[in-house]
């Protein structure tokens, strides 16, 4: 029988107090912030609790240190970027002592992130969310906005193919927002309409499932100090863990995967990685994410065969594909934070799942049409099949814990492969500026969902 998460986040400059036990839960995720900046997480079991301030003291230092490191130190705290082990490019070993050397490494880091950063250009923030039929979840995302420290310039609200006027009455409340009307289905028809309206040097992209942080836009516009650097991408937390499907869906975007240490992909990395599949899925989520304008106008915009209510994903990831294949960067930095509410039911997992890969195949072939990099090939044909041949064989072995876990969602992995295959040679045809209208596409609201 599954039992909820509770999820806790303690600033650290107001002390560590004593970690309660809470009835009913499987245990709880912690997380650790310091003058609202997230250092890291701690998953904590039930049986541990509750947990005396000393014992999460030593929890919270471990959690803490590579990013404290990160920010202070100049080597051997650096995340590394998502490469086989075979060409992994290893940083230098954890320079602790350099670390533990520093006078109150907390109030340094503080002091860091406080000052002001040198040519820094004052970059003007559009906000676009797109929404369909979702007025109960818009209304927290709204409210999340308002909270901003530092107001973007615009806040544009794309009602996307909607079937009632519930989201046209909730806009009209908060006269901030602009409210634009896209009749036509999909999720990168919607964003590429808020590209067209907007008007500021950064457009930054969130979802109506999301609540924002205060310093949201304050620390994406930091992340484009380099000129060079085209998107940005931010750190995801759940904003609840309390259903299975939640829970789950969280396992797959551990921290592992993004975490609370920044990393710039750049050509390099590209380069490496091109003869076996970009993996340009790792570099953030679209329900946060911000690109300066004139990117668009370099690589062009969405591409409208990818994303919900056509392919049904990878429109993010296919878009920085291009911006690191062309030369720009990526950021991914953990100090602009949202919080995410995940599907809550399992069918609803088993759903996203399927689009998830529909989508992902359908942009490997998309990037391998339009650069011919057999690296997406090989992913498409050699590495996926041979990771779900190793699943279904785990799987037989009774290895994998839990119905609901990898194995238990094969079949919708495979089936949506499969369909991203068949829906990329129904609509490879369709290419232009800004790819294929999703007109012809299936669409159901449920697929309207961000990573």
């Amino acid at each position: 029988m599954f039992a909820p998460w509770k999820i806790v986040h303690i600033e650290l400059s107001q002390g560590i107090p004593e970690l309660p036990f809470y009835y009913g839960i499987q245990g709880a995720c912690v997380v650790f912030w310091w003058h609202g900046i997230p250092l890291g997480e701690q998953k904590i079991q039930v049986d541990h609790l509750p947990m005396p301030a000393f014992q999460l003291r030593q929890l919270a230092t471990k959690a803490i240190t590579p990013a404290v490191g990160d920010h202070l130190v100049n080597h051997g705290f650096k995340a590394r970027l998502p490469m086989p082990p075979s060409i992994r490019l290893f940083d230098k070993p954890p320079d602790l002592q350099t670390l533990m050397a520093l006078d109150q490494p907390l109030r340094r880091l503080r002091r860091h992130l406080s000052q002001p950063r040198d040519g820094l250009p004052c970059l003007s923030v559009s906000v676009v969310v797109c929404t369909r039929d979702r007025p109960e979840h818009l209304v927290l995302c709204l409210r999340s906005l308002e909270k901003l420290s530092e107001r973007p310039y615009e806040i544009l609200v794309i009602d996307n193919a909607p079937t009632s006027d519930a989201t046209r009455c909730l806009v009209s409340e908060t006269p901030e927002v602009r409210y634009i009307l896209e009749p036509r289905p999909g999720l990168s028809i919607a964003r590429n309409k808020g590209i067209e309206n907007s008007s500021a040097d950064v457009i930054a992209f969130t979802d109506d499932d999301v609540m924002v942080h205060p310093d949201w836009i304050t620390r994406l516009r930091q992340s484009f100090q380099s000129p060079a650097v085209m998107a940005v991408t931010g750190l995801v937390l759940p904003a609840e863990l309390e259903t299975e499907a939640q829970f789950l869906f969280q396992q797959g975007n551990e921290p592992s995967k993004w975490g609370y240490r920044a990393l710039t992909f750049d050509s390099d990395f590209f380069e490496l990685m091109k003869s076996r599949g970009v993996p340009v899925w790792r570099i953030g989520a679209g329900a946060n994410m911000a690109f300066r304008r004139k990117i668009f106008d370099i690589v062009g915009d969405f591409d409208e065969r990818l994303g919900a209510g056509a392919a049904g994903c990878s429109e993010d990831s296919e878009l920085w594909y291009r911006v690191l294949a062309q030369g720009w960067l990526c950021r991914y930095e953990p100090t602009a934070v949202v919080y995410h509410y995940h599907r809550k039911e399992l069918s609803d997992l088993e759903h996203q799942i399927y689009h998830y890969m529909r989508g992902h195949m359908a942009a490997l072939l998309i990037q391998f049409d339009k650069y011919r990099h057999w690296g997406n090939l090989y992913r498409a044909f050699g590495v996926l099949p041979w990771y779900y041949t190793k699943l279904f064989r785990k799987s037989l072995r009774n290895l994998m814990p839990g119905p609901k876990s990898q194995a238990g969602t094969l079949g919708a992995q495979i089936r949506g492969c499969l369909a991203g295959v068949k829906y990329y040679l129904q609509n490879r045809s369709c290419s232009s500026r800004f790819g294929a209208s999703a007109d012809k596409a299936d669409w159901s609201e449920q697929e309207y969902i961000s990573k």
